[in-house]
């Protein structure tokens, strides 16, 4: 029967594994969202590529349609998929380093069990 301590040990080890696995869960979702954004992002600008230069194109801020310049709907389409680019880079590192961190728990909580 292990002592005490170690016993206390591994239910820290645990709790900290599940506490890591919960936020890589909530990592991994954030990085869905992101993907379904660049998606439809990368749908609008294939949208907009197929129109002419002056076809009229609304943005909708509230519950009003402003009119929009062409080239200006493009790049502010490009900005989009280049922040949400650059966010998905982040979480994917993000989770790797918590996958590496969760790994090596779950190692360190086999040692003890």
């Amino acid at each position: 029967m292990p002592t005490p301590e170690a016993q206390q040990k591994l239910q820290t080890l645990s709790d900290e594994y599940q506490q890591l696995q919960t936020n890589l869960q909530a990592q991994v979702s954030a990085l869905h969202r992101l993907e379904a954004q660049h998606t439809e992002n990368t749908s609008v600008r294939s949208t907009l590529s197929t129109h002419p230069e002056d076809s009229a194109i609304y943005k909708l801020i509230g519950p009003v349609l402003l009119k929009q310049e062409k080239a200006e709907a493009e790049s502010a389409v490009e900005g989009r998929l280049e922040f949400i680019g650059n966010e998905m880079k982040r979480v994917e590192k993000l989770i790797a380093d918590m996958q590496e961190k969760s790994e090596g728990k779950k190692m360190e909580v086999s040692a003890l069990a």
